[in-house]
C-alpha cells in the first residue's frame, strides 16, 4: 500500500486524537449536569438526583431522552434562521476554543503559536450567539437577557485578556505548550501571576454566565433570559455549551497557572493526563461551589466591579510584570 505514507498516517492519528478529545469534552459537559446536582445536594444537606439508577446516575440518560424527543419548537414570530444559528454558534465556538488546550505532551488538537489569541477570538464569537438568541426570539425578556449578557461578556473579556498578558510577557510566546513548559522549568504562574489568576478566574466565571454572574439568565427577573423561547435540542445546545465553557475555563486555569499536565514539584511525571484531569476537576468543583454558597449581586454591582476593581488590578499586574521583565533583561 504505497499510498499509506508516514505523513498520511500522522494526519490520521492527529484527526483521531482531535475527535477523541472533543468527544470527551462534550461528554464531560453533559455529565456535569448530574455531577453539579449531586454536589449541590451534598453541600446543601439535601437529596440530589437519587431515583433513576444508583445515586441517580441514570438521570442524565433520562434527561437526554426527554431532550431528544421533546418538540423542537420554533416560535412563529422569531427570525428562524438566526434563531437556529444561535445555539450552534454557542456550542461550536467553545469547542473550537478547546482545540488549543494541550492535555498531555502528546495529546492536543492544535499546537498554534497564537493559541492564547485563538482562545480570545473564539470567546468573542460566542458573544454573537447570545445576541442572536435574544434578538431573533422577538421577546422582551430574551432581548434584555442578551443585552445584559453581551455587555457583561464584552466587559469581562477585556480583563480576561489583560490578565494573561503578564504570562505572555514572561514566557515571550502565545503558545500554550510553551507556557506549560516554562512553568515546568520555573514556578507555576499561580505564584508570580497571582493577581492575574484572580482576575482571569473572576472573568472566566462572568464570561460563562455562571453564578454569581448569571444575571443574563436571572429567573427572578428575566424568567430565563436570552434562551427563554428555546426548547428541545436547541435549548440543550445552550445548556451543554455552558458546561463546556466551565470545562474550558477550568482547563485553561490549569494550563496557564497550574503547570498544565505537570505534577507539583515534578512528582510522577509518568501520569500527565491524571494530573491534568485532577486539577481540571478541582476547578470544575470550585465553579459548582460558588453556585452553592454565594448570593447573586445586582447587575449594576457586577458591571461596577468589573471596571472599578478588575481593570485597575489587571493593569497594575501588567505594569509590575513588565517592569520586572525589563529589569531582568538588562
Amino acid at each position: 500500500m504505497s499510498w499509506l505514507t508516514p505523513e498520511l498516517i500522522e494526519i490520521v492519528i492527529a484527526v483521531l486524537k482531535a475527535i477523541v478529545i472533543l468527544l470527551a469534552v462534550v461528554v464531560s459537559g453533559a455529565l456535569l449536569s448530574w455531577v453539579e446536582r449531586r454536589l449541590l445536594g451534598l453541600w446543601q444537606d439535601r437529596h440530589g438526583p437519587n431515583r433513576v439508577g444508583p445515586f441517580g446516575a441514570f438521570q442524565l440518560g433520562a434527561d437526554m431522552i426527554k431532550m431528544f424527543f421533546k418538540e423542537d419548537w420554533t416560535p412563529p414570530f422569531a427570525d428562524k434562521l438566526i434563531f437556529t444559528l444561535a445555539p450552534i454558534i454557542a456550542m461550536s465556538a467553545l469547542l473550537m476554543a478547546f482545540a488549543v488546550v494541550p492535555v498531555t505532551p502528546t495529546w492536543g488538537v492544535a499546537d498554534l503559536n497564537i493559541g492564547v489569541l485563538f482562545f480570545f477570538a473564539m470567546a468573542g464569537i460566542a458573544v454573537y450567539a447570545v445576541l442572536f438568541a435574544g434578538w431573533s426570539s422577538n421577546n422582551k425578556f430574551a432581548l434584555l437577557g442578551s443585552l445584559r449578557a453581551s455587555a457583561q461578556t464584552i466587559s469581562y473579556e477585556v480583563f480576561l485578556a489583560l490578565s494573561l498578558m503578564g504570562i505572555v510577557a514572561q514566557v515571550g510566546s502565545f503558545n500554550m505548550r510553551d507556557i506549560v513548559e516554562y512553568q515546568a522549568q520555573h514556578l507555576w504562574f499561580i505564584i508570580p501571576q497571582f493577581f492575574g489568576f484572580c482576575t482571569f478566574f473572576i472573568a472566566g466565571v462572568a464570561v460563562t454566565h455562571r453564578h454569581p454572574f448569571d444575571q443574563p439568565e436571572a429567573e427572578q427577573e428575566l424568567a430565563d433570559g436570552y434562551h427563554i423561547e428555546y426548547a428541545g435540542m436547541k435549548w440543550g445546545m445552550f445548556f451543554v455549551g455552558e458546561y463546556i465553557g466551565i470545562v474550558l475555563i477550568s482547563a485553561l486555569l490549569v494550563t496557564l497557572f497550574f503547570g498544565g499536565w505537570h505534577g507539583p514539584f515534578g512528582i510522577l511525571p509518568q501520569i500527565p493526563f491524571i494530573w491534568f484531569a485532577l486539577k481540571t476537576g478541582f476547578f470544575i468543583m470550585l465553579f459548582i461551589l460558588l453556585r452553592a454558597s454565594i448570593p447573586r449581586p445586582r447587575y449594576d454591582q457586577v458591571m461596577a466591579f468589573s471596571w472599578k476593581v478588575c481593570l485597575p488590578l489587571t493593569l497594575i499586574n501588567l505594569l509590575v510584570t513588565g517592569a520586572l521583565v525589563l529589569a531582568s533583561a538588562q
